[in-house]
């Protein structure tokens, strides 16, 4: 099994920024493909972005290209399995849970399909006001 904690949501101005973490316990974090979606009320939940076991590709929604940064912390010690989401220049659309996932073995290579995910996180909300 794998939990998966989110924090660092919160509200903030239109403009502003924030960073998401993901902690990541029970089994070997560099073994999972992670990503983040977010779900706002009233629509599906959609991909926002997503990060290869090794943190060496990365990939993003077209909304968020250029605002938003995923980066993770493998250490061998387990003491950082940390996902990370740095979202700058946000927007209110932006406003929405976020929620990180894992996917573990054997992989999907589907970073933009919540059906490719194995683990996910309760969420953490952010909201952007105008």
């Amino acid at each position: 099994q794998v939990q998966l904690v989110e924090s660092g949501g919160g509200l903030v101005q239109a403009g502003g920024s924030l960073r998401l973490s993901c902690a990541a316990s029970g089994r070997t974090f560099s073994s999972f493909d992670m990503g983040w979606f977010r779900q706002a009320p009233g629509k599906e939940r959609e991909f926002v972005a997503g990060i290869s076991r090794s943190g060496g590709s990365t990939y993003y929604a077209n909304p968020v290209k250029g605002r938003f940064t995923i980066s993770r912390d493998n250490a061998r010690d387990n003491t950082k399995n940390t996902v990370y989401l740095q979202m700058n220049s946000l927007k209110p659309e932006d406003t929405a849970v976020y929620y990180c996932a894992a996917d573990a073995p054997p992989y999907s290579n589907s970073y933009n399909l919540p059906g490719a995910y194995d683990y996910w996180g309760q969420g953490t909300q952010v909201t952007v006001s105008s």
